[in-house]
């Protein structure tokens, strides 16, 4: 701990900075990485379990990863060796790397970015000066590092800040009081069309709360409710003529494409929960009042019996203080999203780009896409390109495009990983065309904006 006193005494730490219960201490990495690559664990002040990583070619840059979820489970040791061995060619390409497990499981955008930030400074402490660093979010991580970018990222006493830039990948970007839109729609036309979840017998609740006040429920009894209601574990003939139109309404009515709706189903379960009833105290952040529903086989019908839900004005303002993006950002941004991605749909990245645009930050975005289905990790050694990319235009003011960085992906020598699928023009459709809209517009103008559901892209 003399080091931790020795800084404090010197005034280095920056504000809001947690101190490590114990310097992280050389340990086991997790199995599959180089016999070269040193790694260290240990636990911040508030909990949260640590993992460094630094290979033998550390060129001085460094990694802070923020995985996706929010997961569950409780934080644990282990938590986030999972999430090394995905991104492992960053090791590869020469950087060196942190992440936390989070002080605790569940939803939590803004103290996900405290503990990111706590794991930031204690790798700068253990690994010694950084050269370049690098904020990472995946998925709902990529909403933490958003708001972590512009709310934790102040230059400190050095003029340093913090990160100098930002990659975020699959990420979750059109903030958390828009982001579930679909899977509101999904669990409130669930009860309309299967009225299951809950049972008639079981407590009431209202849908966008999850579960009834301290209720659980597997993943298992779940899925029984939905393949009971829907047949999507038959082949389409074995179906009944309900079963058929259960599961197409259900996809017409949410716009969640049938073979992603499981596990939307499961978070607008558990995640739902968590919001609603920890962070909430049981007032929904989330509503349809005016939602008009199209597409189904019965609009009038659907639209009668669908349960209304009015959002708690005092949940939504808590909701988007926690991680609605403001687009105040002053590093540079970069952004990757697979086409076809039906866990995070790739409009979330139209919505960032207006909410960055709006804050006069636009120039301060790239925005690449790929030809993929992929979410939880797409494929080619794109993410070490980004990361090189990023790092070039932090260092040189020199904003790269799409091209470039495929350039910078084809030429890795870690090319083993798969192509790299860089689609440079393409462009996606509003937030707005891809959910169904707020505000009440007639059925026929809700059927005119949709897209067909999501296929696979070319190949």
């Amino acid at each position: 701990m003399k080091l931790r006193a020795a800084l404090f005494l010197a005034g280095l730490l920056w504000p809001g900075m947690v101190a490590a219960v114990e310097p992280p201490a050389l340990a086991s990495c997790p199995p599959g990485l180089p016999a070269t690559t040193q790694c260290w664990r240990g636990q911040d002040a508030n909990g949260a379990f640590l993992l460094l990583a630094r290979p033998e070619n550390w060129h001085g840059g460094l990694v802070t990863h923020v995985y996706g979820g929010p997961r569950m489970s409780a934080p644990a040791a282990d938590s986030t060796d999972e999430d090394l061995l995905r991104y492992s060619e960053y090791l590869a390409e020469g950087w060196a790397w942190v992440s936390t497990s989070r002080r605790r499981a569940g939803f939590g955008i803004r103290s996900g970015g405290e503990d990111s930030l706590a794991a930031r400074r204690i790798a700068g402490e253990v690994l010694g000066p950084i050269r370049f660093s690098l904020l990472h979010g995946q998925s709902w991580g990529g909403a933490v590092a958003a708001k972590a970018i512009e709310t934790l990222n102040e230059p400190g006493p050095e003029g340093t800040r913090p990160w100098q830039a930002a990659l975020l990948t699959s990420a979750v970007l059109a903030g958390p009081t828009r982001a579930y839109d679909m899977r509101v729609d999904l669990r409130a036309a669930y009860q309309a069309i299967c009225g299951t979840h809950p049972r008639p017998e079981e407590p009431q609740y209202v849908v966008t709360l999850g579960l009834a006040r301290g209720q659980r429920m597997t993943r298992e009894e779940l899925m029984s409710r939905y393949l009971a209601c829907t047949g999507a574990d038959l082949a389409p003939e074995a179906r009944t003529p309900a079963q058929r139109r259960a599961l197409a309404d259900l996809s017409a009515a949410s716009r969640v494409p049938e073979a992603a709706i499981p596990a939307h189903l499961v978070w607008a379960t558990t995640v739902f929960a968590d919001i609603g009833w920890r962070l909430m105290e049981g007032r929904s952040a989330f509503g349809n009042r005016d939602v008009q529903y199209a597409g189904t086989s019965d609009d009038v019908g659907l639209n009668a019996r669908i349960p209304r839900i009015v959002a708690d004005s005092g949940a939504v303002e808590r909701l988007a203080s926690d991680g609605d993006p403001t687009g105040i950002v002053a590093i540079p941004v970069l952004t990757l999203h697979g086409i076809g991605d039906m866990t995070v749909f790739v409009e979330h990245q139209s919505a960032y780009r207006e909410t960055l645009e709006r804050a006069g930050n636009g120039h301060l975005l790239v925005q690449v896409f790929t030809d993929e289905i992929e979410h939880s990790k797409l494929s080619g050694p794109i993410y070490a390109a980004a990361a090189a990319a990023l790092r070039g235009w932090a260092e040189t003011r020199r904003r790269p495009g799409a091209a470039e960085l495929q350039g910078r992906c084809e030429a890795s020598p870690i090319t083993t990983l798969g192509p790299c699928r860089i689609v440079p023009d393409y462009r996606p459709q509003p937030w707005e065309a891809r959910v169904n809209p707020r505000g009440g517009a007639p059925a026929e103008a809700v059927a005119a904006r949709h897209e067909p559901p999501l296929r696979s892209p070319q190949r």
